[in-house]
């Protein structure tokens, strides 16, 4: 058994280290592509049909027209699923607008590329949700709405790769990051949310971040379960006041967060609500 992730460039599955994208493929050159990432539960994709829509409103945001119906995402996301060893996967679903001119405008990609890779679903580790995980507010920004909107899920990941960077060279896990406000927005790969009093608050699509489908569950069940979730504007005090902290996402799930720039959230150990949230995603992801 290899940990290799595998591919379905469109004409099958291949080992990764032989699938091939055009040299001159703009999303190669210029981060010209959308992608998602889905999970597996119980080994079956885990709401997809959510992660292909906001995928084809992130390329309607940079004037992409994904030419793929889902019902051929879908088949090619179950044929690579055979092919894995693994009872959990992960997949990423990556269109690119193609191959066409060493130019910015992209009129002349006519063959945009869909590729699906697939490997064993990564694990955080445990101690990360027993214990929490620590985060630093870095200075560097989140991109403005009004430039690259994060709303948009595209391959120009390079605003949170060097936010993480920088918020490991501070000794934490991840990063959070503010907007030209001084607004919270959200960390490098999830939704955030603060707790006051009971009450879950998550910064809204507006301040700059992107809609996450787990923030969009989350949003729904919590008050289900007797949980007050709402939106609300969340600068550096009201963060630093917060009972609770916590991180959202496909793949991390519910994670909390006990340290915020060297210092303390609450206690210094995970709370009640977000113990809470973990317990209910981890029963949708049994009932899946």
């Amino acid at each position: 058994m290899t940990n290799e992730p595998l591919v379905h460039d469109g004409t099958g599955v291949l080992p990764a280290h032989e699938a091939r994208v055009p040299i001159l493929d703009h999303g190669f050159l210029f981060g010209d592509s959308v992608y998602e990432v889905v999970r597996t539960a119980s080994g079956r994709p885990f709401m997809l049909e959510e992660h292909l829509d906001r995928m084809r409103r992130s390329a309607a945001m940079i004037y992409f027209e994904m030419p793929w119906p889902d019902a051929e995402i879908r088949t090619r996301m179950l044929d690579l699923r055979a092919a894995l060893p693994f009872q959990e996967c992960y997949f990423r679903i990556v269109a690119t607008r193609g191959p066409g001119p060493i130019s910015l405008l992209p009129d002349g990609c006519t063959e945009p590329g869909l590729y699906l890779i697939g490997m064993d679903l990564p694990r955080f580790p445990a101690r990360l949700y027993t214990e929490g995980c620590r985060v630093a507010v870095v200075r560097r920004l989140r991109n403005d709405p009004r430039a690259l909107d994060p709303r948009a899920k595209t391959g120009n990941y390079l605003n949170n790769m060097l936010g993480l960077v920088e918020a490991r060279k501070q000794g934490a896990e991840d990063a959070l990051f503010l907007n030209h406000e001084g607004h919270l927005t959200e960390a490098t790969t999830a939704n955030a949310w603060i707790v006051e009093k009971g009450r879950v608050v998550t910064p809204p699509v507006a301040e700059g971040l992107l809609q996450g489908i787990t923030r969009e569950w989350l949003l729904r069940k919590l008050p289900e379960a007797g949980i007050p979730a709402t939106e609300g504007v969340i600068d550096l005090d009201r963060l630093h006041r917060a009972d609770e902290v916590f991180l959202s996402g496909t793949v991390k799930g519910v994670m909390p967060v006990t340290a915020i720039d060297g210092k303390p959230v609450g206690k210094g150990m995970p709370g009640a609500v977000a113990l809470r949230g973990m317990d209910l995603y981890e029963m949708a992801l049994a009932s899946n």
